[in-house]
């Protein structure tokens, strides 16, 4: 009996410690899936280009990748939502950045970014990390587009060509207008000019917190940079938006333009122009010409600015209450890093919608179009991004000078530390966003509009976060 019992207990002995070794196995080698929120439209072929984005994050990373799409009108509520609520995710496209940041949303990556991203880190122009550091710390990964950037109105040539006209003296909203009478004329079933409820009214301005916030400052030639504004009340701007608010009435600009999500997208043949944020002019109409499917061709109408906006203008950022918090970091390094994993992303599958031509460079096939594949600027790294057999080494030239010569906002690096006047900047965002996209699209008229806006912005306690920005920009300024 003795013997028995022996042998059971050495035989359960057994069982147990091989089932630990299992489940330590099955841990070990378990595969996390990271939840990434992301704004824009969900690609036709996600699973496609996730299942093989997924192949390599799985052996390079040991995690897999899963993106929830949300769309562009919808973005900023459902994330403001999101983060409110504690709702638990990984990795999400940054809304309202610096005041999230600080609310400690967002996880800390100061050290832990050069040291589980190192590569992508170092593709990373300083005015990333400047632009992107809030109390000194950085919450953020930047994705490496155009570090300097500039508004332009951007034209579908075909339709520049239709009316016989180009848009070599176009420098502001106000030379728009022979171009859009022309084809209001000739082509009345189309739009001019493509706006929705997101186009805002560019200026050479550095917005504060956002370009949904009246704070910001001027950055154009002659300016002091010293001062914060309210944009809408300078006359720069209310002189534009007199413009946009004329080529309302006179049918440039579509009726619905305030309460349309969704704009007119960049693919479609419907209009004539659209602004757009572009860097360099040369790689960046070759880039968008691109994008559209169709040639383009772009006049800045601001100055070209290294700003807070741009390089913040696509941020990715990790929840502070995630598990998986190194892991995703490495997944977004993987991403900004991996050529093979990146392109694979936007530009579709390979050998279906591209195959490559030398080291650096690619030709696009058939199957590359519109709806199955990723957008660039919000994806990756742009310096791994290969550049199609369009793009010559004199536009990649003339890319490196333009960076070089573009101006440093004054405000490069200021971050307002909003937690003395929360209530005042909601109560601000409230009244901002009751009038903003009636204002921007020219659905009212700006000289009527304007001291409403600004009467209620005193009320809801615009002064006080004035004064309280101003104090901690001259303190900014000193240093």
């Amino acid at each position: 009996m003795k013997y028995v019992l022996g042998l059971v207990l050495v035989l359960i002995a057994a069982i147990g410690l091989t089932g630990c070794g299992n489940k330590k196995e099955a841990n070990k080698d378990s595969v996390p899936t990271i939840l990434m929120y992301q704004i824009g439209d969900k690609p036709k072929n996600y699973d496609t280009l996730m299942a093989n984005a997924n192949k390599i994050l799985e052996k390079k990373v040991h995690a897999k990748l899963k993106i929830q799409y949300i769309g562009w009108g919808d973005y900023a509520q459902k994330m403001a939502v999101i983060v409110s609520s504690g709702e638990n995710y990984d990795i999400a496209k940054a809304d309202n950045y610096v005041v999230n940041a600080q609310k400690g949303a967002y996880a800390d990556l100061t050290k832990l970014l050069p040291k589980y991203a190192s590569s992508a880190y170092k593709d990373l122009d300083e005015a990333y990390i400047k632009g992107n550091k809030v109390d000194g710390k950085l919450y953020a990964f930047p994705v490496n587009g155009n570090v300097f950037a500039q508004q332009t109105l951007a034209f579908n040539e075909k339709y520049l060509n239709k009316i016989g006209m180009n848009a070599d003296d176009v420098n502001s909203y106000k030379d728009l207008e022979p171009l859009l009478a022309k084809f209001k004329e000739e082509d009345p079933k189309k739009v001019p000019f493509a706006t929705g409820n997101m186009f805002r009214v560019a200026e050479s301005f550095d917005y504060i917190l956002s370009t949904e916030l009246p704070f910001a400052v001027d950055y154009s030639e002659g300016a002091d940079g010293k001062t914060i504004i309210n944009p809408y009340d300078s006359e720069t701007m209310k002189s534009d938006l007199r413009v946009i608010r004329s080529y309302y009435k006179k049918g440039y600009i579509d009726k619905d333009a305030a309460t349309n999500k969704t704009g007119y997208p960049l693919t479609t043949d419907n209009w004539l122009v659209r602004q757009e944020t572009q860097g360099s002019l040369g790689v960046g109409n070759q880039a968008l010409s691109e994008a559209a499917g169709k040639e383009m061709v772009s006049r800045s109408i601001t100055t070209p600015a290294k700003t807070n906006t741009q390089a913040q203008m696509c941020d990715f950022v990790i929840n502070n209450g995630s598990k998986h918090k190194i892991t995703s970091l490495k997944i977004l390094g993987e991403i900004n890093s991996n050529p093979e994993l990146l392109n694979g992303l936007v530009y579709g599958v390979e050998g279906e919608s591209w195959k490559k031509i030398g080291n650096d460079r690619i030709e696009l096939l058939k199957g590359y179009k519109d709806g199955y594949h990723m957008a660039a600027w919000n994806t990756g790294n742009a310096d791994i991004v290969y550049n199609t057999k369009d793009v010559t080494d004199e536009m990649l030239e003339q890319k490196r000078v333009d960076t070089e010569n573009a101006v440093q906002s004054p405000a490069l690096g200021f971050q307002f530390d909003s937690s003395n006047v929360k209530t005042e900047i909601t109560n601000v965002a409230a009244v901002m966003n009751k009038y903003i996209a009636d204002l921007n699209t020219g659905t009212v008229d700006p000289d009527k509009t304007i001291p409403k806006l600004d009467k209620e912005l005193k009320s809801a306690g615009y002064d006080k976060v004035m004064k309280e920005m101003q104090k901690q920009y001259d303190k900014f300024l000193q240093k």
